[in-house]
């Protein structure tokens, strides 16, 4: 199941990325960890590491061993060195499709909100089933693109609506492996056992509608991408069209979810 990029699949500022959506995934990196539950002292390797929010998760809540971050973006990987600072932790770049780790080297390969990026996913489970131990864990989590991860579901929506040609770019259609099905059999093909899938919420308050349109001002990832190569004009007619389908409070606020799919399974 090959993914097909596109010019606005474009990670690389990491500042913009925190504030696009960073904020979110580090609170669903601690669900997700409670949810694995795994032994202390164990070998990890964080793959699409981005920023470190995971790698920092795993130090903080796991106790493992050691962790191995793995990115290919160098400036995220600069802003993961800063931010995690344990010697447990080492970053390397690197591509999820060969990852840089000898085989059966590490106990437990988790990749968060990266998998679905990945040019061919397939090839990407398999090398962290290869570099994992056996009895180790494999796990994984992405967003809902098409339900709800809800800020996302607005902006397409919205989009979609404005410019049919934006649906083509929506990640709820592109990125098919982001449903409890794909990733099941993602997991069981690439030969793991015991896969379980669940849903993991948490909620995305914005004190103003501009806290929660600044974000796609940045260029990183597909939507602020789309909306940045908008003329002014038409940028300000997609604003409001969100603007007006949002369950916007009295006070300003607006009160979202943003769901993730995870998933887990343990190498023969």
């Amino acid at each position: 199941m090959a993914i097909e990029p596109n010019r606005y699949d474009v990670w690389g500022a990491a500042d913009l990325y925190e504030s696009y959506v960073g904020q979110w995934s580090r609170q669903v990196a601690a669900l997700f960890l409670e949810w694995l539950d795994p032994p202390a002292g164990r070998d990890w390797l964080d793959v699409g590491c981005g920023t470190g929010a995971m790698t920092k998760t795993i130090l903080h809540r796991a106790a493992p061993k050691s962790v191995k971050g793995v990115d290919p973006s160098p400036d995220f990987l600069q802003y993961a060195k800063a931010d995690v600072d344990n010697a447990r932790a080492k970053f390397e770049v690197g591509d999820a499709q060969s990852i840089p780790a000898e085989p059966e080297s590490v106990d437990v390969a988790v990749a968060a909100l990266s998998l679905n990026f990945v040019p061919d996913p397939s090839r990407a489970a398999g090398e962290m089933v290869r570099v994992t131990r056996p009895s180790g864990m494999v796990a994984a989590y992405v967003w809902d693109y098409g339900g709800a991860m809800e800020m996302l579901r607005h902006f397409w929506d919205a989009a979609a609506a404005l410019d049919p040609a934006a649906a083509e770019l929506d990640e709820g259609r592109r990125f098919p492996l982001c449903r409890p099905g794909p990733l099941t059999a993602l997991f069981t093909n690439a030969g793991l056992m015991e896969v379980d899938v669940r849903a993991i919420d948490v909620p995305t308050p914005f004190r103003t509608f501009d806290e929660f349109w600044a974000p796609f001002l940045g260029a990183q990832g597909p939507a602020p991408g789309y909306a940045m190569s908008l003329s002014e004009e038409r940028r300000a007619a997609l604003r409001e069209r969100i603007r007006s389908a949002l369950p916007i409070e009295n006070d300003g606020s607006i009160r979202l979810m943003a769901r993730a799919w995870a998933v887990r399974g343990r190498k023969p």
